[in-house]
């Protein structure tokens, strides 16, 4: 599978935000989308999930490189996490997970709920507290772990390291990675160390274009202040 983004573009009024983006991101492989705050991270992602237009191209699935067919993203084959969460603050995380699958019905467990929270390490004795409780990084696991219930084509991971600490920052990043076979991976970034640590591919947005960094070349310091300097223009 290939999520395929050809000519998208987006402006808000006169300012453009995303120019002619071109790009083909594969099954798989975790994509670090890098950029510098305001580059236009989130509004790419926006115009994915359909919360904003776009105001040109088009963006499908395929089988493959080989395949003319184009196929038609839906709102269930897409899941986003954002690096503020919103949860209910009047349920549980127990209840929140129940009321979750009670409302997707076509969604097939194939743990129980307390397996599931094992899984996202949440410990046993939050389980069962109310939402409004949680730390910001347990929110950002209960909103992670539902998307990974729903096991969508995409993951959109919209800075979602964002405020975590160390431990959870890890954690995270570990269960990002064991979810990556058998979808397409999209997580953003401003910061060129986590982006080489979890990636297995690296492009950045800059000037409203997407292009692919080899993550080899990241090793040679005027290439890496290259990029960094690429950053730094697209704030100006």
């Amino acid at each position: 599978m290939e999520f395929v983004i050809s000519h998208l573009a987006k402006s808000y009024g006169s300012k453009p935000v995303l120019n002619d983006v071109d790009f083909v991101f594969e099954e798989g492989k975790i994509y670090g989308l890098l950029g510098r705050n305001g580059a236009g991270k989130t509004t790419f992602f926006n115009c994915v999930n359909s919360d904003t237009s776009i105001s040109g191209g088009e963006f499908y699935l395929r089988q493959d490189s080989s395949s003319a067919d184009k196929i038609k993203l839906l709102p269930e084959d897409i899941g986003y996490v954002v690096s503020t969460p919103t949860v209910p603050d009047f349920l549980t995380g127990r209840e929140f997970l129940k009321f979750f699958l009670e409302v997707h019905e076509e969604i097939k467990p194939d743990k129980t709920i307390d397996e599931y929270m094992e899984y996202m390490a949440i410990p046993a004795d939050d389980r069962d507290r109310l939402l409004k409780d949680y730390s910001h990084g347990t929110k950002n696991k209960m909103q992670m772990l539902l998307n990974i219930i729903a096991a969508p084509k995409l993951m959109l991971l919209d800075e979602p390291l964002t405020s975590l600490d160390v431990i959870v920052a890890e954690e995270m990043k570990n269960v990002i990675r064991s979810q990556k076979e058998g979808r397409i991976t999209i997580f953003s970034t401003h910061l060129l160390d986590i982006a080489l640590d979890l990636c297995d591919e690296i492009v950045l947005l800059s000037h409203g274009k997407i292009e692919p960094i080899d993550k080899s070349d990241l090793g040679d310091s005027d290439f890496k202040n290259k990029i960094i300097m690429a950053l730094r223009d697209d704030d100006e």
